[in-house]
C-alpha cells in the first residue's frame, strides 16, 4: 500500500501566499508604451507641424526628423514645435537668411576693430582694395554681402589672404551665429567634438552651420539636448538665446536676492567671465552669496566651487543651490520659482531695437502655441 505524504498544515499559509503571488504575476500584463514612430511617420508629423508658408517642406521635415532621431530626442509634437518655433522666429525657414543693411553693419564693425588694433586707415583701405580668391576685391565682396554665410566666407578668405588679417580679427571669424536657427558656431564646434557629427563634413563645422541639415541639427541640440527640469518650453527658448541653464540660474539669482537683500541682475551669469573663462575676481552674484556664507554653512571656497558648476546640470545638485533655495522657501512660506526668464538686453550689430531675452522667449512661445494648434487642427 502506497503511503500518502502528509503536508504539514503550518505550511499552508506560505503555500497560499506563494500561489497568490504566482497567479498575480501571471495575471499582470504591462501596458505597452506608445509605439515608436517610423521614419516615414516622423517626417509626416514634422511636415504637418510646419507653417503653410514653408517651401521645400519635404527637405525641412527630413532634416528636422533626422536631427531628433540622431540625437535620441523624443519627436513629440511639443518638441518638434519647439524647433519649428525657433526656426520660424530666427530665419522664417530660410537656410541663409538675408540681413538688412549687412554691408553697412560690417563696415562699422571693421572700422571699430581697426581702431582697437591700432591699424592705420590707409592700410585697411589698401587691404580691402586687394583682389580676393574669386577675383573681386574684398571691398566689393563686403559691399555685396547680404547673408552671414557670405560674410563668413569673406572673413575667412580675408584672414588667410591679408598680411594683418589675423591681427585685425584675432584669429577669430566675427560671424558668431548662422544658419536657419542662428545657432552659435562655437557651440556647434564644441558639440561636434563631444559627439560625432552624423553627416560628411564639407570644409568645416562652421560651414555646416550654414546648411539646412547642419543648422537644424546643431540648433535642435542646443535647444533640447540637455537635461533641464523646466515645466514650460518658454525657459528653453530663453536659454536658447541667453545660454543653456540661464533660466535656472536667473531663478537662483532671484532666490539669492530675496534671502540676502542684495539686488542682482537676473542675467543667469553666476560668475564673472574673462574671455570665456571664470575671472579670479568675484562678480556680483558670488559676492551676494558670500553674504549668506554663515547661514549656508559654506566657505567662500565652497561657494566658488559650486558656482563654477553653473553652466551644467550638476549645479542643481550642489550644496549652495539646495541651501539657498531652502532658505528662500522658508522665507516665503512656499516654494519659490526654480526657473525665471533672464532679463538680458539683446546686443548685436544686427539689432537696431531695444529687445530683451524675455521678448525673444515670449515671441517664440507664441509661435510654439500656434504650431501645436496645427496638430490639433
Amino acid at each position: 500500500m502506497q503511503r500518502r505524504r502528509h503536508v504539514d498544515s503550518r505550511l499552508w499559509p506560505a503555500l497560499a501566499l506563494g500561489l497568490v503571488a504566482l497567479l498575480s504575476g501571471c495575471a499582470t500584463v504591462e501596458e505597452p508604451g506608445p509605439r515608436p514612430l517610423t521614419a516615414e511617420e516622423g517626417r509626416a508629423r514634422v511636415t504637418r507641424l510646419l507653417p503653410e508658408s514653408v517651401k521645400e517642406r519635404g527637405g525641412w521635415a527630413t532634416d528636422i526628423y533626422a536631427a531628433f532621431a540622431t540625437l535620441g530626442l523624443a519627436p513629440t509634437p511639443e518638441n518638434i514645435c519647439a524647433a519649428v518655433a525657433v526656426t520660424e522666429q530666427e530665419s522664417g525657414f530660410q537656410v541663409d537668411p538675408v540681413v538688412p543693411g549687412l554691408a553697412g553693419i560690417t563696415r562699422k564693425e571693421i572700422e571699430r576693430r581697426r581702431e582697437s588694433a591700432g591699424i592705420p586707415r590707409f592700410a585697411l583701405d589698401a587691404a580691402l582694395a586687394m583682389s580676393s580668391s574669386n577675383g573681386k576685391t574684398y571691398g566689393e565682396r563686403l559691399d555685396a554681402a547680404r547673408t552671414e554665410r557670405q560674410l563668413s566666407e569673406i572673413y575667412e578668405d580675408f584672414i588667410d589672404g591679408v598680411p594683418f588679417g589675423k591681427r585685425l580679427l584675432a584669429d577669430r571669424n566675427p560671424v558668431r551665429t548662422g544658419g536657419p536657427m542662428q545657432v552659435s558656431v562655437a557651440f556647434a564646434e564644441a558639440f561636434a567634438r563631444a559627439r560625432p557629427y552624423p553627416y560628411p563634413v564639407t570644409g568645416t563645422i562652421r560651414h555646416e552651420v550654414f546648411t539646412r541639415r547642419g543648422g537644424v541639427y546643431f540648433g535642435i541640440a542646443h535647444l533640447l539636448d540637455y537635461p533641464a527640469p523646466y515645466d514650460r518650453h518658454l525657459y528653453r527658448f530663453a536659454d536658447f538665446n541667453a545660454g543653456q541653464y540661464a533660466s535656472r540660474n536667473a531663478a537662483f539669482q532671484s532666490a539669492v536676492t530675496s534671502v540676502s537683500g542684495v539686488p542682482l541682475a537676473l542675467d543667469g551669469d553666476l560668475l564673472r567671465y574673462d574671455h570665456g573663462d571664470p575671472a579670479s575676481e568675484p562678480g556680483s552674484t558670488e559676492l551676494a552669496v558670500r553674504v549668506l556664507a554663515r547661514r549656508l554653512d559654506l566657505t567662500d571656497a565652497d561657494i566658488r566651487h559650486d558656482l563654477e558648476l553653473g553652466k551644467g546640470p550638476a549645479f542643481a545638485r550642489s550644496r549652495v543651490y539646495a541651501r539657498v533655495f531652502a532658505l528662500a522657501d522658508r522665507l516665503t512660506g512656499a516654494p519659490v520659482p526654480r526657473a525665471v526668464v533672464p532679463q538680458i538686453p539683446l546686443r548685436s550689430p544686427k539689432i537696431t531695437r531695444n529687445l530683451t531675452s524675455d521678448w525673444f522667449a515670449t515671441r517664440v512661445e507664441r509661435r510654439h502655441r500656434t504650431c501645436l494648434g496645427r496638430m490639433r487642427g
